[in-house]
């Protein structure tokens, strides 16, 4: 063991700007891999045929990285500075997680980890892999098992000072350090979290369905949007707060540090109608270094129609029709049914009428099809 070297570890990560700092065992319990593999066989991933495919790898570090002995856990703060919910009750204003407000997390964070790797090589001879978000590693759960936190009934990790608000990241190192205390969970009979969600995505405390989650919905999930969650959805344009803003132990987070994390100023209140001006170019350039850019447009229109449709106000028809004639289908399909709830039945035939559905377009077809008999049964 060498504890100098894991308090070294703390006291450079702090002088690179992490917030707290925690040292595992680089492995995973059986309960962790059990939980994975439950997850993963019921279809709870979803779309992200990844988790399937990295499952061995995932539940075990050493199976990233054999050398791997220890696990060093890092967080950065991104505190909101105010209700991190409260563009949801705006319903003419577009509604970005919290996350994505600001410059993409991945290359904040990762410019820090590779200083923090080069320090490890040069100065103390270590091996390391890094990782941020972007490889098979579970993260939270070595996050609670370095004493970070605990993962909570919403299934991300919680901590005493920062809350629902933490980034995490990871260095495996090929060396046995001693490993700090697991942290113990602290939600006792507090379900908010789990009664927040808008689409009922908990089908019991400490298990997401994402196929149910409006983050995956609006960020993962590539095709069409299930009607069933659409009016849930509300503004909410690039994933949902909603579960971590409720959490109890947010009132001991201070606002984040980062001035990365700040949100940029076309993100702080953007309206609708604004956004939904945007081309290809538009878009590119507005979200250039911004988690939003990865989506893509038509995604990315696909999530704003939605927030069109249920905004209630008729003077956004107008930006749902232009879209109806998108080269994207998918844009199209939510099109129609952003325009069917912001004009009566007889403008929406007259609508109909004039946006004919192109030749192979069975998604469109459908929604105009199922917006007439909504109409209909009224």
């Amino acid at each position: 063991m060498a504890p100098e070297l894991g308090q070294r570890i703390r006291d450079k990560a702090r002088e690179l700007g992490f917030d707290c700092v925690g040292i595992a065992a680089a492995r995973l319990g059986d309960e962790q891999r059990r939980d994975l593999a439950a997850f993963v066989a019921r279809g709870y991933h979803g779309e992200m045929d990844w988790m399937g495919r990295t499952l061995a790898r995932r539940g075990d570090p050493r199976a990233l990285w054999p050398e791997a002995r220890s696990a060093v856990l890092l967080g950065l703060n991104y505190a909101p500075a105010g209700d991190a919910l409260a563009l949801t009750r705006r319903p003419e204003r577009a509604n970005v997680s919290v996350y994505a407000r600001g410059r993409d997390y991945h290359l904040v964070i990762k410019s820090r980890l590779r200083q923090l790797a080069r320090w490890l090589g040069a100065s103390e001879g270590c091996g390391v892999k890094l990782f941020v978000d972007t490889a098979p590693l579970m993260e939270k759960p070595l996050a609670a098992r370095a004493g970070l936190g605990w993962q909570g009934k919403h299934t991300n990790l919680v901590s005493r000072r920062y809350g629902s608000w933490l980034f995490l990241a990871a260095l495996l190192l090929d060396r046995e350090l001693a490993a700090d205390a697991p942290e113990q969970d602290h939600c006792g009979r507090c379900r908010r979290c789990l009664d927040a969600c808008p689409t009922k995505a908990f089908p019991e405390p400490y298990r997401l369905d994402a196929r149910r989650c409006i983050s995956y919905l609006t960020i993962e999930h590539k095709g069409h949007i299930a009607r069933e969650f659409r009016s849930a959805i509300g503004n909410r344009i690039y994933g949902c707060d909603d579960c971590l803003a409720v959490c109890p132990w947010n009132k001991f987070a201070a606002r984040t540090r980062e001035h990365a994390f700040l949100p940029r100023i076309f993100l702080t209140a953007p309206t609708l109608a604004d956004l939904a001006t945007l081309d290809e170019d538009g878009f590119r350039a507005l979200f250039a270094g911004s988690p939003l850019k990865r989506i893509g447009r038509a995604r990315f229109l696909r999530n704003l129609l939605i927030a069109i449709g249920n905004s209630a106000d008729p003077a956004l028809a107008a930006s749902a029709e232009r879209h109806l004639e998108d080269p994207s289908p998918l844009v199209r399909a939510m099109a129609v049914w952003a325009l069917a709830r912001l004009v009566p039945a007889p403008a929406f035939a007259a609508r109909r009428a004039r946006h004919l559905p192109r030749e192979g377009d069975a998604a469109v077809r459908t929604e105009w099809a199922a917006e007439d008999a909504r109409h209909a049964a009224e």
